[in-house]
């Protein structure tokens, strides 16, 4: 906890409030240490940042969630329409 908290800039308890919130759910060890992916740091990464830029943490939070799902919506839209594109007959010209 404290190695993810200096690579990120923030405190374990800010990481602790992360986990709280719902944004972040670290492995545990056998000896219960937290573990934490990369993917994890960035978003706590991010959240640090929207905090000192004076966003509230749960705010934070509810941001990062909604940004995460857009970026999975656009990701969904653009398969599909690759798939359907491949699908179509060509236009005649």
């Amino acid at each position: 906890m404290g190695r993810a908290a200096e690579m990120t800039g923030t405190t374990p308890g800010f990481l602790r409030s992360l986990g709280e919130q719902g944004l972040i759910t670290p492995l545990r060890s056998e000896g219960g240490h937290r573990r934490f992916s990369r993917y994890q740091l960035r978003i706590a990464m991010r959240a640090r940042d929207l905090v000192d830029q004076g966003t509230a943490i749960d705010a934070a939070c509810r941001i990062i969630i909604l940004e995460d799902q857009l970026e999975e919506a656009l990701r969904i839209n653009e398969e599909l329409r690759r798939s359907r594109l491949g699908q179509e007959p060509p236009a005649a010209g």
